[in-house]
């Protein structure tokens, strides 16, 4: 919320200083985000009147201008602004004046000079040229009252500062000047001094029927006619001013008094126009299928979840939202509809986000707005219409339907002395409730006092003992807190040995040589498409930017978009990985403390490798990284746990370059090289390889097992066999080892390949030989001949019976 200082003052002017008031309001938990001056520092502009306009002589978009800026004589300044006449009283900026710093950073110094030939004592004014506002279009047109010669500083009011608080959705109540003056008052103990609303006589019997349908949404609707208004006339110049520094621009009059009653009481209101009313309002929930063209053009589908006020044709209102654009006041508007109201913030709350945008009335109905001064707040803004744009009022319609009960909050002295730390006695928290207006009641119970709260109409965040606790610390000030470590009796949780960290997770895939990145769940839905097949992911309600409107199902689409943004920065050897999690549908996910019904969430770790196998180096010639290198990182992440690479399609990779990774039967992962068409369609000059690994299987790890040496040596045979090109190697060695050996059978490893070049007697044409060493060991006893050759035998007889292997002749 933004608002000038000088009009929280005007309420409540304690003896702090600009930045002490900011300290003292943070230190409250209304936390300052920024104090802005109004305008910057300048020095020699004063009011001045423009008394004659001529053409200039030797261009036409300069004017020749006599000024008077109170001194006695006239000046001649040369303008080009458009809108300069004779009789308008504008900012001048006399011989000497210093005007704020312009692009080159320098104060800009009015000097006398001369434009086309024609000397010029000083330059008219802007509001831009002030910095006062970064766009405008002309001369700053002053009040017909201004003073002439008055400082413009002084006369603007710009020693001024711009407060902006970033509040927490529980200070409903301080959404307005007057709620924060409520709150310095009681924090400083300056006296509060809010507007006088005396009730305004009508002069007329018009009224409007409503119906209020649906209490759930309402609990007490206000509403007033009056007749005659004149929507035409000028909004007051202090009240566009003040518009203005809350950072809102000002419309017209009758939409400019209802915006500045909300910011100075915090009570939104609309103002319909009468005319255009058909028959009596009626509150209500919408209707599936009605429609309503809002005010700011934007025309919306309403349902049941949606409060609405309606009259006997169309909806007209959204409920504590935004009006509609059938019934909004122009300046042919005569008789008005002035409404205000206590919505139930239920029944507001992401209503209009539901639509894409937000409101200042929804911003604080959907927190809580204070139900009791509703009709004085009708009151109040009925005189100023009446004072700003004349007519005449109707008798004013107050109905309260169901208002919201505050029910007794019981602070226990003992427990408030324990949460905050210090010992505070009952007349400090006694003193604390009275300052802030909280009636109360004192009760002893046993050696403890119990404080019973009925929080005020404005209070709506007061429901738990611990609510007034804070109360009483943030008045007490949180700077008189002890400055003491905290003790608790915390035990720490050990993890199992037989599982690891992320952290570690993360150390390992480093280790290999990887960065990590960290990029957005929200992704590009051609991504999903184009890498994980996914045609329907998970679309997001109000993306953060319109690219990234799905929440994303695999890591890969997120790490070659770093990949491409790495590449443009002419970088040769990439290597990326990234641990975060993907959003699945799954119908088997119920809900949980750390899950959501029908969402899978699981946690990948996902890695990318670009370039050259290694940097560049004498050793050993540059290659590009492959499908084996990849390979290789995965199962060193994986160790000691053995991983099966099982080749398998795959939507981002490579048909023939991509496999399955599978670690005691279960898959785990992928592996492989990115698709050519995915290469091609996103510019990579080569295939960069991926591996995308679930998390869980990465945490968990064997506990290491104690062996003794084997007492007994092993014993090795070589074995040459010949077998069709398209076996493959994981087949070959796993029927070695699944041969009926009787447990002699330790290890097999692939030590040499022949393919001849020619035809070669006992080779076919499309046949290979392999050379493979087997290791026989029994821990027990000695091998001998005769078992040694029973179980080789025993292995060829197995890979004849499952690969088709024969001994090479």
């Amino acid at each position: 919320m933004q608002f000038p200082e000088s009009w929280l003052r005007s309420f409540c002017n304690p003896d702090l200083n600009t930045q002490q008031l900011a300290d003292l309001l943070t230190m409250a938990g209304l936390e300052v985000e920024e104090l802005q001056p109004v305008a910057p520092p300048f020095t020699g502009v004063v009011v001045a009147q423009v008394l004659e306009v001529a053409k200039h002589p030797d261009a036409d978009r300069l004017n020749v201008c006599k000024v008077d800026v109170g001194t006695g004589e006239v000046l001649q300044i040369v303008c080009g602004a458009p809108n300069v006449r004779p009789g308008i009283k504008v900012p001048c900026a006399t011989v000497g004046a210093e005007l704020p710093p312009g692009t080159d950073g320098k104060p800009f110094l009015i000097k006398k000079g001369k434009l086309r030939g024609v000397e010029s004592h000083g330059m008219l004014c802007s509001a831009k040229e002030l910095g006062v506002v970064e766009e405008s279009n002309g001369l700053h047109i002053l009040a017909d009252d201004a003073s002439v010669g008055q400082d413009i500083r002084e006369h603007l009011k710009l020693d001024d500062t711009l407060f902006t608080l970033k509040l927490t959705p529980n200070l409903a109540h301080c959404l307005s000047v007057a709620g924060i003056a409520r709150e310095v008052s009681a924090l400083t103990g300056a006296p509060l001094t809010l507007p006088a609303t005396a009730p305004v006589q009508p002069a007329s019997d018009a009224r409007l029927k409503v119906n209020v349908q649906a209490s759930e949404l309402c609990g007490r609707f206000g509403g007033r006619v009056i007749q005659g208004v004149n929507p035409q006339a000028k909004t007051p110049a202090w009240m566009v001013e003040r518009l203005a520094r809350c950072g809102q621009r000002s419309v017209s009059a009758l939409v400019d008094i209802s915006n500045y009653v909300m910011f100075e009481l915090g009570q939104p209101s609309h103002v319909f126009d009468l005319d255009k009313i058909h028959g009596e309002l009626t509150v209500r929930w919408g209707q599936a299928g009605e429609t309503l063209k809002l005010l700011n053009g934007n025309t919306v589908t309403l349902d049941a979840q949606v409060g609405v006020i309606a009259d006997a044709n169309q909806v007209e209102s959204l409920a504590g939202i935004m009006g509609g654009d059938a019934t909004s006041v122009g300046d042919d508007t005569k008789n008005v509809y002035l409404e205000a109201a206590f919505w139930w913030p239920k029944a507001i709350a992401g209503r209009a986000r539901r639509y894409n945008f937000s409101t200042d009335a929804s911003h604080r109905y959907e927190r809580g707005v204070d139900p009791a001064p509703t009709a004085q707040c009708i009151e109040y803004i009925t005189q100023l219409i009446l004072d700003i744009c004349g007519g005449q009022a109707g008798p004013l319609d107050d109905q309260t339907v169901n208002l919201p009960s505050r029910q007794p909050v019981t602070l226990r002295l003992s427990r408030a002395q324990r949460v905050i730390g210090m010992p505070v006695s009952l007349a400090e928290v006694q003193t604390v409730f009275q300052r802030l207006d909280l009636p109360f009641s004192t009760q002893a119970q046993g050696e403890d006092t119990h404080l019973i709260v009925t929080p005020p109409s404005w209070r709506f965040d007061l429901q738990i003992e611990e609510d007034l606790i804070e109360e009483v610390v943030r008045v007490i000030g949180f700077d008189k807190l002890p400055r003491r470590a905290p003790k608790a009796p915390v035990q720490a949780q050990v993890r199992p040995e037989a599982r690891r960290g992320l952290y570690a997770v993360r150390r390992a895939v480093a280790a290999r040589g990887y960065q990590e990145a960290i990029t957005f769940s929200f992704v590009e839905a051609r991504w999903e498409a184009d890498f994980a097949g996914n045609t329907q992911p998970i679309q997001l309600l109000n993306p953060i930017a319109s690219q990234l409107s799905v929440m994303r199902s695999t890591l890969v689409g997120s790490l070659v978009e770093v990949l491409k943004t790495n590449l443009a920065r002419k970088a040769e050897r990439v290597r990326l990985f990234e641990v975060g999690r993907v959003f699945r549908r799954d119908a088997s996910v119920a809900d949980g403390p750390q899950s959501v019904a029908g969402f899978d969430q699981p946690v990948r770790v996902a890695g990318l490798a670009y370039g050259p196998a290694d940097v560049l180096q004498w050793g050993q010639a540059s290659r590009n990284v492959d499908f084996f290198d990849v390979k290789g990182d995965v199962e060193s992440l994986l160790a000691p746990r053995q991983a099966a690479f099982v080749a398998t399609e795959h939507p981002a990779f490579h048909p023939g370059r991509c496999a399955q990774v599978q670690v005691e039967g279960r898959i785990v992962g992928f592996v492989g090289e990115l698709h050519p068409k995915w290469r091609q369609a996103y510019d990579l000059p080569q295939a960069p390889v991926l591996f995308e690994l679930d998390a869980t299987v990465l945490t968990e790890r064997e506990v290491p097992r104690f062996t003794s040496v084997p007492r007994m040596q092993s014993v090795f045979r070589d074995l040459a066999l010949v077998v069709n090109d398209r076996t493959p190697h994981d087949a070959l060695i796993g029927a070695i080892l699944a041969a009926p050996s009787d447990g002699l059978v330790r290890s097999a490893r692939l030590f040499d390949i022949y393919k001849p070049k020619s035809p070669v007697t006992g080779i076919n044409e499309d046949e290979r030989s392999l050379a493979v060493r087997i290791e026989l060991r029994d821990d027990e006893q000695t091998l001998t001949d005769e078992r040694i050759d029973a179980a080789v035998q025993a292995v060829l007889q197995t890979l004849n019976d499952k690969v088709g292997a024969r001994v090479r002749a």
